[in-house]
């Protein structure tokens, strides 16, 4: 979908109708004006708040679904949830079950149209990498490092631009993505391969990128986590990280992606549950503090858009104060939308009394609907927030947008050392083992991938954090193959995928080592002489993995962040910029 209008101009006309000095543009802001004016402070409030239900359509009526919607919300189904809170938004996740397939999602967000009195925003967290809400037969990409590594904007807005147009054909119209944080600390539990890079310029570059791919693709995005969640060792889902960067490192490091994603037109923006005392000495989060999210986002930056929180659910934001007081503290900072409150109805009825008690003004309850409803008559909702079922088939993980995926997936596998590579006489048995989950069976995919080459191919998944007994298993299955591929994920917070796989290198068998996730693996068994970087165990990463093995394709990523050494994070062991490659 077209943007149209770009926001300045929808809220100089907005603004006019407000006054009654001209008509709106296009009638985008009678749109706006109008439903506001129907609205009742109830309805109003709203509108301001997002969440979960659980069930695969709006009126799921199965046991599971219904029990967990009264234990959560007190309501059997999505329609009552929206009926009872009039509920601005609703965000998708698997494990509640709203993303089974497609077709399940399309009738699900056209349900929730139907009931809702004035059109939905429907998110989800479609970041691609190792946050996808929604799986295949969408189009799956592998994520902001992997492309980030590609060091092509090009790339990484036509990897949003599908993913934007498969949501939207699914009835989703805002994307939690893409992640703008600059991941500068490697031992970053939360962020790691959600980020593009630690360099702040890369990152932006991609972020603006990605944030017109997916607005083109007729989604709003949504650039998180300000003011920036990239050097951090404390996950804001368990606890309250604080930033020590002084004004200026944030300046310098921080806030150029956020910058370029204002200066893109983005739709949302998503706080951090971090505190900064550099930009707010009182202590508060930054979805909490005003000095961070008027004073800095609004006024400085000059973003008018919509300012939405992480989930109020984190432990990052409740530590201070109370679940009733959070969303009225956010609202006063500058929030318009509230994701996930713990509580719903607590959360809902604070705001409201909060209004009747003159804490918060109608005034500024106005003001963040409007933004909200700006958005929703930008993206098309008004009269064109309905889902095509018909035409999945023909936007929904096509064969081209596939055959796109792998291209750009190619691009972004790293070869960080090499004593092996390409295999120049394919061997007779290949053994994959390493990190693997029931729904992630990585090693089985390589082991498939290995076979489609005419190789004798076994596999066996270690999980992630093997015993001793599961590492002797593998030692054995590598003593019976000519070559054994492992796979590990995040193997810097495992002690056992460490020893997995110095206990491969022991056999000294040839072993290629790849990282489907966090490239600083390597730190951990400094002796792999053979490593690739996939920053991603999609499909398309899994497949890409094994083209580089076999001298399909020339490996040309690089590496996005720096890799320290283990315990000495001023020491490089691999530096920003480094990749090996072979002539073609």
């Amino acid at each position: 979908m077209r943007k149209i209008f770009n926001r300045r101009q929808v809220l100089v006309a907005v603004g006019a109708v407000l006054l009654g000095s001209a008509p709106a543009v296009a009638g985008t802001g009678d749109v706006v004006v109008d439903a506001l004016r129907r609205m009742s402070l109830e309805e109003k409030v709203g509108q301001l708040f997002v969440t979960y239900a659980y069930g695969a359509t709006v009126d799921a009526s199965d046991p599971a679904s219904v029990a967990a919607n009264r234990r959560q919300h007190g309501v059997d189904n999505a329609r009552q949830l929206i009926g009872k809170y009039h509920l601005g938004g609703v965000v998708y996740f698997a494990w509640s079950g709203n993303t089974a397939n497609p077709a399940q999602v399309a009738e699900l967000s056209n349900g929730i149209q139907r009931v809702s009195a004035v059109p939905a925003l429907i998110s989800t967290d479609q970041e691609h990498g190792v946050v996808s809400r929604i799986g295949a037969p969408a189009t799956l990409f592998p994520g902001n490092m992997a492309l980030g590594a590609a060091r092509d904007p090009g790339s990484a807005a036509t990897a949003a631009r599908i993913a934007g147009r498969e949501l939207r054909a699914m009835g989703v119209n805002q994307d939690f993505a893409p992640v703008a944080d600059v991941n500068v600390n490697a031992l970053n539990p939360v962020i790691g391969v959600r980020s593009f890079a630690e360099d702040p310029e890369l990152t932006a570059r991609l972020v603006e990128a990605q944030v017109r791919g997916y607005e083109q693709g007729g989604v709003s995005a949504t650039a998180k986590h300000f003011p920036g969640h990239g050097d951090t060792a404390v996950d804001s889902h368990t606890g309250l990280p604080v930033i020590g960067h002084s004004r200026e490192e944030w300046e310098r490091l921080d806030a150029p992606p956020f910058q370029r994603a204002i200066a893109a037109g983005v739709d949302s923006i998503m706080t951090a549950h971090i505190v900064v005392p550099a930009l707010d000495p009182a202590g508060d989060p930054a979805t909490l503090s005003r000095p961070i999210i008027t004073g800095i986002l609004r006024d400085r930056l000059g973003y008018d858009g919509v300012v939405i929180t992480d989930s109020l659910g984190m432990a990052g934001v409740r530590q201070k104060y109370g679940d009733d007081r959070v969303p009225v503290l956010a609202l006063k900072a500058g929030v318009d939308q509230l994701l996930m409150p713990p509580n719903i109805d607590l959360a809902y009825h604070a705001v409201l009394k909060a209004v009747h008690d003159g804490e918060l003004t109608e005034r500024r309850i106005d003001q963040s609907v409007r933004r909200i409803l700006r958005m929703k008559a930008e993206r098309g909702l008004f009269g064109g927030q309905f889902a095509d079922p018909a035409r999945l088939p023909e936007v929904v993980g096509t064969a081209r947008h596939g055959q796109a995926a792998q291209e750009i997936t190619d691009r972004t596998t790293t070869l960080v050392r090499n004593a092996l590579l390409p295999l120049r006489t394919p061997p007779a048995s290949v053994f994959a083992t390493g990190w693997g989950t029931t729904a992630d069976p990585v090693p089985h995919r390589l082991a498939t991938a290995v076979g489609r080459r005419s190789t004798t191919a076994s596999a066996l998944v270690t999980g992630a954090n093997p015993n001793q007994a599961t590492i002797e298993q593998a030692v054995a299955g590598a003593q019976a193959a000519e070559l054994t591929v492992v796979a590990t994920n995040k193997a810097w917070t495992d002690v056992g995928q460490q020893n997995l796989v110095r206990a491969l290198l022991a056999t000294g068998k040839p072993v290629v080592v790849i990282a489907v996730r966090d490239p600083y693996d390597i730190a951990y068994f400094p002796q792999a002489q053979t490593y690739l970087a996939t920053y991603s165990y999609t499909e398309v990463s899994v497949e890409s993995a094994v083209r580089v093995l076999y001298g399909e394709n020339v490996p040309v990523g690089k590496l996005p962040v720096t890799i320290p050494v283990a315990g000495d994070p001023s020491t490089a062991l691999h530096p920003f910029g480094h990749g090996l490659t072979w002539e073609g």
